[in-house]
């Protein structure tokens, strides 16, 4: 019987998933012996947002290789059209009803992704960031001055000022600059767990198929891909809009968790911050962004962390600046890598 050889990238695949699995069972373990704090247990759901986040950005850094600063407005679209469609469904499971609004959410964004994407993807390098930059904060002004209301006729939904009359005894969902308010929580760590293998599996099927190889291919080198055949703007907009549906999703899980979520909840410093976790955990690492999304976001709840929570971004801005200058400092390359052919020198020579 022949036996079956998984190839590096294969092991690290499953490795990945292997770990994410023995995480949560450890966590639900710990959770029904009353190991953990009311405090981390709080952050259990937006602790898996963040790793959903960081993965998706890092589908647009890592594997397509272009920066992209307004991840945060796919997130926000995704949170507040999940909000809405949880209120609005009538399904009795909460379960369901949370699916189908983080199914809802993905969707939302991704039109977004498509409809910002088709004109910026056609840009390069700092200009991409720049104008993603300025899509994120597009967004965010359009959801502070967007209201939605529902009755018994169904959804109303009115711009720039509130003109909605409710004739059937109805609620206001969406209040403009003040958000959602009183949402029904029913976002977990299991639907945030199953968010998480999902975004996983997604990323490293796209990886593996040709799609993948051909959008590495043109993050290596885009004029050697052109000259070979392969559609720039197809395939670039095939990454970035799977990355946007991804957060929106992201996005719907975290509204879901928590009692009020406003437009300035998702600005320019989330979007940075979730730049941060994919830097730290290394571009294209998706197990790297796993840990680094985890880390920092349980940190700033830790007692020594919390008198620094003003200066929370300084220091993220300086182990930014100080990770990439590490990893473009060919003095830093060299050593790591001296180090790494003497270590397997040494293996090979113990073998």
């Amino acid at each position: 019987m022949k036996k079956i050889r998984l190839n590096r990238t294969s092991r690290v695949n499953f490795a990945t998933f292997g770990a994410v699995i023995l995480a949560y069972a450890i966590i639900q373990i710990m959770r029904s012996a009353g190991l953990l704090s009311s405090t981390v247990q709080g952050q259990l759901v937006p602790i898996c947002a963040y790793v959903a986040m960081a993965l998706s950005l890092n589908l647009t850094v890592g594997v397509l290789g272009e920066l992209s600063l307004g991840h945060a407005g796919f997130m926000s679209v995704g949170a507040f059209a999940g909000a809405v469609a949880a209120a609005a469904l009538p399904i009795p499971s909460n379960a369901l009803r949370l699916a189908a609004a983080m199914l809802i959410g993905a969707v939302f964004a991704a039109a977004v992704g498509t409809l910002v994407g088709i004109p910026v993807l056609r840009l390069n390098g700092d200009y991409l960031a720049i104008v993603t930059l300025a899509f994120g904060q597009i967004i965010k002004s359009i959801v502070e001055n967007l209201y939605i209301g529902m009755d018994g006729r169904g959804l109303h939904v009115s711009f720039l000022e509130n003109r909605i009359i409710f004739r059937d005894g109805g609620r206001m969902i969406l209040n403009g600059a003040m958000g959602v308010n009183g949402i029904d929580k029913i976002s977990s760590f299991t639907a945030g767990f199953i968010l998480i293998m999902l975004v996983l599996a997604v990323i490293f099927n796209l990886v593996g198929s040709r799609a993948g190889r051909a959008i590495m291919a043109l993050r290596d080198n885009r004029i050697a891909a052109e000259s070979v055949g392969i559609n720039v703007t197809k395939y670039k907009l095939m990454a970035f809009v799977i990355s946007a549906a991804m957060a929106g999703a992201a996005g719907t899980l975290f509204a879901l968790g928590q009692n009020t979520i406003t437009a300035n909840k998702f600005d320019f410093n989330t979007s940075i911050l979730i730049l941060v976790f994919v830097v730290l955990g290394g571009q294209g690492n998706m197990w790297g962004s796993i840990v680094a999304a985890t880390f920092l976001t349980v940190l700033p709840e830790t007692k020594a962390m919390r008198g620094l929570a003003d200066y929370r971004m300084l220091v993220y801005a300086i182990v930014l600046i100080l990770v990439m200058l590490a990893t473009n400092n060919p003095t830093v390359q060299d050593f790591i890598n001296s180090t790494f052919r003497r270590k397997k020198k040494k293996g090979g020579a113990a073998k």
